[in-house]
């Protein structure tokens, strides 16, 4: 005999498992990442009764604070990583400009803060609205409004100071977007 609990929990589980492990897998090693949502899903089946009628940026803030945790012992593996991919091994071929451009792209988003980085993706990666981003972050929409605008000019002026460096002309509003977009769904 189902308990009410039990099957709210499994409804939950059912409709958003594959939000959350996707939400998870863009952030961690895929080493930790089934460790990771079996943490989120725990705490959601011991707080179902906190869970609110929209649960999905509740389960994205339980994920991301669980992420905090966990990658506090993932720190190290992470910078090494970024020292390897700042050191490339020969020089990269220029097939195209959209190479140029993806390289560009790669090189201003690791120079973005992570919560610069974190705020971009949640918009256009993760497809939350402004609102559910807020609530992911534990803050207000007007401060996730802010936080967004500010990590967009960032992108922006990264993507132009390596736009000047490779010699090209400068990257438009447009393209910014664009490319932002395109970013977060490979490189997450």
């Amino acid at each position: 005999m189902d308990r009410p609990d039990h099957r709210a929990f499994t409804a939950l589980y059912s409709a958003h498992y594959g939000a959350v492990l996707g939400f998870v897998r863009r952030r961690l090693p895929d080493a930790s990442v089934e460790d990771v949502v079996a943490d989120v899903f725990t705490t959601a089946w011991r707080r179902i009764d906190d869970v609110p009628d929209e649960p999905r940026p509740w389960l994205f803030g339980v994920a991301r604070n669980t992420l905090l945790s966990a990658q506090r012992g993932h720190a190290r593996r992470a910078a090494l990583s970024v020292r390897i991919a700042s050191h490339p091994s020969g020089p990269a071929p220029d097939h195209s400009d959209g190479v140029a451009d993806s390289l560009d792209l790669v090189a201003a988003w690791q120079r973005l803060s992570a919560a610069h980085q974190e705020a971009i993706a949640l918009v256009t990666h993760d497809g939350l609205t402004g609102a559910e981003a807020a609530r992911v972050l534990g803050c207000s929409r007007s401060a996730f409004s802010v936080r967004l605008v500010r990590a967009r000019r960032a992108l922006r002026t990264f993507l132009d100071i390596e736009a000047r460096a490779g010699s090209r002309p400068e990257i438009s509003s447009n393209d910014t977007s664009r490319l932002s977009k395109e970013m977060t769904r490979e490189a997450l």
